[in-house]
């Protein structure tokens, strides 16, 4: 079974084959999603892979009402907890997020419907060949970024969000070789 590139070893074969790509509504996986795509900002996607559970953990299961209550002592906490990604701006992007966050659900009626909207409520089927030929960022992940930056949010470059495209199934981009592509 041919996989994309990427998903050579544990714990990318298992999110490659059970997540990456899968169109996701639900505004907690999307908070999720939102927190870990900044995290791994100038990392290794295993490197969050593998800290995953002590991001749920972290960030009361990603419940974005409870993360954006947190205070300067909660910060304090994190910033000492071995089983996260320890740097102070980025906890604090998680933070800020989860507070525009919940604006956007209150103008919205959900993030599902704001995030989606940007490609018209369905994913987009790339057919690259080759994982060298995948783009770090879109057009549309541009758009995004930017719409996102003026909302207040942060770690929310047009990398970090086609990542996040990509993540959540906004952008099918399993390699034509993969198992994954057609589906």
């Amino acid at each position: 079974m041919k996989r994309c590139m990427w998903a050579s070893e544990e714990p990318n074969i298992t999110y490659h084959d059970k997540e990456w790509g899968r169109p996701q509504h639900n505004d907690q996986k999307l908070f999720e999603f939102l927190v870990l795509e900044g995290a791994q900002a100038g990392l290794s996607w295993v490197t969050i892979l593998k800290r995953r559970e002590g991001y749920k953990k972290a960030f009361s299961n990603f419940d974005a009402s409870k993360v954006s209550k947190y205070s300067p002592k909660h910060v304090s906490k994190l910033l000492q907890d071995e089983s996260i990604i320890r740097n102070k701006l980025k906890i604090n992007s998680a933070i800020n997020n989860a507070k525009q966050f919940l604006k956007v659900q209150e103008e919205f009626g959900s993030f599902d419907k704001y995030l989606w909207s940007f490609v018209n409520g369905k994913p987009l089927k790339n057919k690259f060949k080759k994982y060298s030929d995948l783009p770090a960022s879109s057009k549309i992940s541009e758009k995004l970024s930017k719409d996102l930056k003026k909302r207040g949010f942060t770690f929310v470059g047009p990398t970090i969000c086609y990542a996040l495209m990509q993540a959540i199934g906004m952008v099918n981009d399993h390699t034509s070789e993969c198992f994954l592509h057609g589906k």
